[in-house]
């Protein structure tokens, strides 16, 4: 049988489905497929997809995170503990191996695991390189950043509760529903407020989905990965192309004092893209985009 994503890609070309239908398709799609389990407990993998599933199980039992908040499964190993419920959940929801290595070694073989980056349901950009050049053949697996794919995503995951737990579906559908308004309007919100796209720089480039909401545009990284320290030549680089006399830098952490005065004039924003400071995904993305367009304008 060919594998799940072969399927939905030909049925997405052969539609034209906007999102929203393409969407049911691939949950039905997976869940046709997968293992007739009994009703039982969903379990996903990182904080954001958790922050996710819980806009679409509120007021019902919510889903067991497998990685700690802060570790999106870059890196790390999971515990033995975590095995086990990953084998007892009716369902898995994980993004995919391209994000999370962590976890390749235990669910790519699961028969009860669904990586929703092997689906055409969202929107995708290639990863860039430190001059904001795309990357050919690759992918930036944050999705989950820009609002659309969120939206589509708490679709998916109330299809899959649904399967799951089919006495609370009334409940998850009204969620979904209750969180799209929610994200359209903290959308608007940070429009209204930066109608014009401004010039950023990134530590290192993880910020890309949420750019086109935010009405920001990246103008540069530092490094091509956050744990290494930015080359001379890339700082030459910078501070000859600002296209700003003071640039915001965009950080998963604090930046040295040294580097700043290199960088200078310069505002710095501390932002984790897994949203691991936040409990509720709306108001930690619309904190994030607040916070990066607050940097820009130097407040």
């Amino acid at each position: 049988m060919k594998p799940l994503s072969t399927h939905i890609h030909a049925l997405s070309q052969k539609l034209r489905a906007p999102m929203r239908r393409l969407s049911i398709v691939l949950c039905a799609a997976v869940l046709w497929q997968a293992p007739a389990y009994a009703a039982g407990s969903v379990s996903v993998s990182n904080h954001p997809l958790f922050l996710l599933s819980e806009a679409v199980t509120k007021g019902t039992p919510s889903a067991h995170q497998i990685l700690h908040a802060g570790d999106v499964g870059h890196h790390g190993s999971i515990s033995p503990s975590d095995k086990k419920r990953i084998q007892d959940s009716t369902f898995v929801v994980w993004f995919g191996h391209s994000l999370e290595n962590s976890l390749s070694g235990t669910l790519e073989t699961a028969p009860n695991a669904i990586a929703l980056l092997d689906f055409d349901a969202f929107k995708r950009h290639p990863l860039r390189d430190i001059q904001t050049q795309p990357i050919s053949n690759t992918e930036d697996p944050h999705i989950w950043l820009d609002p659309d794919n969120a939206k589509a995503i708490t679709r998916a995951l109330a299809a899959i509760h649904t399967h799951a737990n089919p006495q609370y579906k009334d409940i998850y559908q009204a969620n979904v529903k209750s969180f799209a308004k929610r994200m359209d309007a903290a959308v608007q919100q940070v429009q209204t407020r930066a109608p014009q796209r401004r010039a950023y720089w990134a530590y290192h480039d993880a910020y890309q989905y949420i750019e086109n909401a935010a009405n920001i545009r990246l103008a540069g990284s530092l490094s091509p990965d956050h744990h290494l320290a930015p080359k001379a030549s890339q700082l030459r680089w910078l501070t000859s192309n600002r296209p700003r006399p003071q640039m915001c830098l965009v950080n998963q952490g604090d930046t040295a004092k040294g580097l700043q005065a290199k960088l200078k004039p310069l505002q710095t924003s501390v932002q984790l893209e897994d949203m691991s400071d936040s409990d509720d995904f709306v108001t930690g993305w619309l904190t994030m985009a607040q916070q990066i367009n607050s940097c820009i304008d130097g407040v």
